[in-house]
């Protein structure tokens, strides 16, 4: 390289270098610019370098403004390229605007004020919310201090923000609203809490509605609207009377100032229903009201507005063991009887059944204790069967009534809701209303009476009985002849080990046995094949022949056949 050649080079790296250092020191800078020219497309802006630089008029609109730059306006502007391939400046207002913004921002976290800014769109989780040029996340929880049913009326409006969290590097920005809110309300609420005393009525306005009441905001602070306070009449659910957004009158039950907890009422604005109730209503007069609810321990009849009576289950039919469902339904209108009140407690009982003759006053001249007949199963219960005497009138037929036998639960399981049965009256109560009946009581106990000497199964005996049931390695059971419930174990079901199976025998299959045991407490019988087998091989050794003789059983046995066929003959 000749001289001239090296210093021309270097003239020209030397341009080089300090082109490059001109450039470095503008790229990324906001500057003063002026606009030159404007035209649908872009804005020429003069920034007072070798070159102007140009804008997409895009740029000047966003979320929450639109500017409409003109020829001589002074605006801030971002160096975004010293240079580009056609020797121009690239500008962006957007990135000058967000500069300036993210300034704002960082000043504002770090001092805690608010910022102005603009929810435009709505994204999983919150909303997008412009913040002068800066875009942050606004989270659904921190838009309001109270669910927001209608948040398009939020859209679109600059309103102030605080700011949560930001990270300037990730260009991540965090706002709340709702502390913007709170913030606000705090002082109000603290002066209404001040004020605040029980017995007070105020405004407040439904919040939020519950299957247990409802919240009201009375100014800043919420309180709760119990069911219980919401109305003197029965309301199954709030939202029969309240809705949220709803303005009421409220009164202040309870308030507790350290806890601030509220308990409102609504009900206590109006005058208690059950005043002077027990002189409206006098006890055996006969009055109408309408049907409000119906559970298994009677039915709920208001007979008057707030105001409800009790019939309980006893106090419907004289017939036992009526369901409520079966007798009317809700919103149905019925006559009752007033029986009792209460005012102190609020409480009322009516009765239907007293609208009806009391069919016990007859019931001597109809029944008495040891007639049999034969009836209707009205019900079946747990603790015995209800049949039907007449119209009117149940008797109960006690599970232990039903069988000689120890397995109640098998003998209720007989009956069933329509069947005739017969059955013997063992008492009837008037004072108490209550008619006992029996169905064991039409057979003689087969276990006999403790201090009766004539027990009629006694140990020893050879009875014929009916197999119900094979339970297994323990052995059968069986029924006898007189209806008592019988049992021969395993072990004594043969007097061969081989045929003490179960399985040999079938349900409903008659079989001869011997009475081993008899208790009369647990009324159970034991009973066994093997000891009449065993009975009836030493009573055919004794008349035909001894096992001593060298006979075998066998060959006595069909000696004792031939004869008894002979005699017959």
């Amino acid at each position: 390289m000749s001289q001239e050649e090296w210093s021309a080079s270097k003239d020209s790296f030397a341009d080089l270098f300090a082109k490059a250092c001109e450039s470095s020191s503008w790229e990324g800078r906001v500057v003063k610019g002026r606009v030159v020219f404007v035209d649908d497309n872009f804005v020429t802006v003069d920034v007072g370098l070798k070159s102007e630089g140009r804008i997409a008029m895009s740029e000047f609109v966003n979320s929450s403004r639109k500017m409409e730059p003109h020829a001589g306006d002074d605006i801030d502007v971002y160096i975004d390229r010293y240079e580009d391939r056609g020797g121009e400046i690239v500008l962006s207002r957007e990135k000058a605007m967000r500069e300036e913004a993210w300034e704002d921002l960082e000043k504002a976290f770090r001092n805690g004020t608010t910022v102005m800014g603009t929810m435009f769109n709505r994204v999983k989780g919150g909303f997008m919310v412009d913040l002068n040029g800066a875009t942050a996340f606004l989270p659904g929880s921190q838009v309001d201090v109270r669910p927001v049913k209608d948040v398009s009326l939020l859209m679109d409006i600059e309103q102030p923000f605080i700011i949560l969290k930001m990270d300037r590097l990730r260009e991540n920005v965090v706002v709340s609203r709702r502390g913007v809110l709170e913030g606000a309300n705090a002082e109000e609420r603290a002066r209404i809490v001040a004020n605040l005393e029980e017995g007070q009525i105020v405004d407040g306005v439904v919040r939020n509605v519950t299957t247990y009441g409802a919240f009201v905001d009375i100014g800043g602070i919420d309180g709760l609207l119990h069911n219980t306070d919401i109305s003197w009449k029965r309301i199954n659910h709030p939202l029969e009377v309240l809705t949220p957004g709803q303005e009421i009158k409220v009164k202040v039950i309870k308030f507790n100032k350290e806890t601030h907890r509220i308990s409102l009422g609504m009900k206590q604005l109006c005058k208690d229903p059950w005043e002077g109730v027990d002189v409206e209503f006098n006890v055996g007069s006969k009055i109408s009201g309408r049907v409000t609810n119906i559970t298994d321990y009677g039915i709920f009849v208001e007979v008057k507005e707030g105001v409800e009576g009790l019939v309980y289950v006893s106090e419907i039919s004289w017939r036992k063991n009526i369901s409520p469902l079966k007798v009317t339904s809700s919103g149905s209108d019925i006559e009752v009887v007033v029986l009792d009140v209460d005012v102190g407690k609020r409480r009322m009982g009516l009765g239907m059944k007293q609208l009806q003759e009391n069919p016990w006053n007859r019931v001597t001249a109809d029944f008495c204790a040891g007639v049999e007949f034969e009836s209707e199963v009205s019900s079946v219960t747990d603790f015995g069967i209800f049949v039907r005497m007449n119209e009117s009138l149940d008797g109960m037929v006690h599970v232990n009534d039903l069988s000689w036998g120890k397995d109640k639960d098998a003998e209720l399981a007989k009956y069933k809701k329509g069947d005739t049965i017969k059955v013997k009256v063992l008492e009837i109560d008037q004072g108490k209303e209550r008619i006992s009946l029996g169905v064991k009581q039409l057979v003689e106990n087969p276990y006999g009476s403790s201090s009766s000497s004539d027990i009629s199964l006694k140990r020893g005996m050879v009875v014929t009985c009916v197999i119900t049931e094979l339970k297994g390695d323990d052995g059968i059971a069986v029924v006898l002849s007189n209806g008592a419930s019988g049992f021969i174990k395993k072990l004594d079901l043969a007097k061969d080990r081989q045929d003490r199976r179960p399985d040999r025998f079938a349900v409903g299959e008659k079989v001869d046995a011997k009475i081993i045991n008899v208790d009369k407490v647990s009324k159970k019988v034991g009973l066994s094949i093997k000891a009449l087998e065993i009975d009836e091989e030493k009573q055919v050794m004794a008349e035909y022949g001894s096992s001593d003789s060298g006979a075998s059983l066998g060959d006595i046995l069909g000696v004792a056949i031939e004869k008894g066929a002979s005699r017959e003959n």
